[in-house]
């Protein structure tokens, strides 16, 4: 066996800057999705406005985030990683001063729209900018360390918020992200080699663009409305989540007649190695994303936790996450992703399992999600290295995106599933912990389906040039 060259296997000085330049860019655009969540009733009060409309502060920023992702593979092509990435993280700084400065509940909603709208970027950009850099070599590292800020926001994001709530206005929730994300820009102009040779001539594909960031937005709203409570016989949960998954189906007819000139290239599917590791994250990623939802209403309506208690108990999972997520690294570079992931989905597996016994107190259910978490940390920076594992540098701008779209959408669809059956199981009776238990046995069996895509990873790496 050929060895690797030792420059392709070890982190340069170049790659390191890289990497404190996203990790700065993404850790408070991923933190603002969950640092308001304690702020609904405080907002409420400032605001005298009803829930269901300060919920929009969270819709709104987390619809604009899902529409904009579409828009980063063209934008790279067109406009450069370096300019695009400085942009983004410029429309976030505006879209936060302008939150924090908001005067009624109207211009705080429209402003976390343009602040949403740039956080949705950040993290394709960045993710195309260190498959590039790094290459297959040095992928699953790279991965792991900007997989750390996505774990951050479960464990950080309530903690961050009730803090500031208890000792600082509510409008710094929004003026802290200033400073951070200023020296990310700055990092960013400094650190960053300039853009390389752009396409001028990129064309927008403007009837996907139609297609897809409103069918993804229309997905994630309609899932979004069931998780805060609204019945899934709702016309708005159930228009939403029909018309986005048609105007979806829809895209995808569209891409496979229009080809590379698509805004998210889908033939990239036909790569089996692509094909498997982004259907393993859909089921994956969507069954967690829908136990993270089950969870705080379980610990709500059964145990009588308030929402920020409720949103702490959660945090094991984040840091049993980020544990093996620094170890896990290294070892996707060295043994095959397959081998990581078929490791790791187990561990969690055994940790849903555990979720369908009767509850025996905090202490064991924080146990249990620490464990889910480790597992968490060994899979995802193995899945986001074996991503780009087989494609040509080409095809890594759309293929992040596509990725993304897919986690989006995956994880709406496990929110939806689930909460489907939560109702399901509860009938006309009122939620109790039998309920739930029988929900996590579904959560089981979907987590247990990603299996099957892990298992036709290549058992070997497979590059292309």
């Amino acid at each position: 066996m050929t060895q690797t060259p030792t420059a392709s296997t070890e982190f340069d000085p170049a790659l390191r800057k890289l990497v404190i330049v996203v990790v700065l860019g993404a850790i408070m655009t991923i933190l603002d999705t969950t640092i308001t969540s304690v702020a609904v009733n405080t907002l409420g009060a400032q605001f005298h406005t009803p829930l269901t409309t300060i919920q929009w502060v969270l819709t709104g920023y987390t619809l604009a985030l899902s529409a904009s992702i579409p828009l980063s593979g063209w934008v790279i092509v067109r406009f450069g990683p370096k300019t695009m990435w400085i942009v983004s993280l410029l429309l976030f700084i505006t879209g936060s001063v302008l939150c924090g400065l908001a005067w009624n509940i109207t211009a705080l909603i429209l402003f976390r729209l343009l602040q949403g709208f740039g956080a949705g970027m950040v993290m394709p950009i960045g993710q195309t900018m260190l498959a590039r850099a790094a290459g297959p070599a040095r992928m699953g590292r790279v991965m792991s360390a900007v997989a750390v800020p996505a774990m951050l926001a479960p464990v950080l994001g309530p903690t961050v918020g009730g803090l500031i709530l208890g000792h600082l206005s509510w409008r710094w929730m929004f003026y802290i992200n200033v400073p951070l994300c200023a020296i990310a820009v700055l990092a960013a102009i400094v650190l960053l080699p300039p853009d390389p040779v752009r396409d001028h001539d990129a064309e927008l594909d403007l009837l996907g663009l139609a297609l897809l960031s409103p069918g993804l937005g229309a997905l994630v709203y309609g899932t979004a409305q069931a998780g805060s409570g609204t019945s899934l016989t709702d016309v708005r949960v159930a228009a939403a989540v029909l018309t986005g998954a048609a105007l979806i189906g829809c895209y995808v007819l569209h891409a496979l007649r229009k080809g590379d000139a698509a805004l998210v290239d889908v033939r990239l599917l036909r790569d089996r190695n692509f094909a498997a590791v982004n259907a393993m994250m859909f089921l994956y990623i969507g069954t967690l994303s829908g136990l993270m939802a089950l969870l705080p209403l379980n610990f709500q309506t059964v145990d009588g936790d308030t929402p920020l208690r409720s949103g702490a108990m959660v945090a094991p999972l984040g840091v049993g996450a980020i544990i093996t997520t620094l170890l896990t690294g290294r070892l996707a570079d060295k043994y095959s992703p397959r081998l990581l992931i078929l490791a790791g989905l187990p561990v969690v597996l055994l940790g849903f399992l555990a979720l369908t016994r009767p509850s025996t107190g905090d202490i064991p259910l924080l146990a249990i999600l620490f464990v889910i978490g480790l597992g968490h940390g060994m899979i995802m920076p193995a899945a986001m290295g074996a991503t780009y594992q087989s494609l040509r540098r080409t095809e890594i701008p759309s293929a992040t995106t596509a990725t993304n779209v897919g986690i989006r959408a995956g994880s709406s669809f496990g929110v939806a599933a689930l909460l489907v059956l939560l109702q399901r199981n509860t009938g006309h009776s009122a939620l109790d912990a039998s309920t739930f238990t029988h929900t996590y046995w579904w959560a089981l069996a979907i987590g247990a389906a990603a299996l099957v895509p892990a298992l036709l990873l290549p058992r070997r790496p497979v590059t292309r040039s």
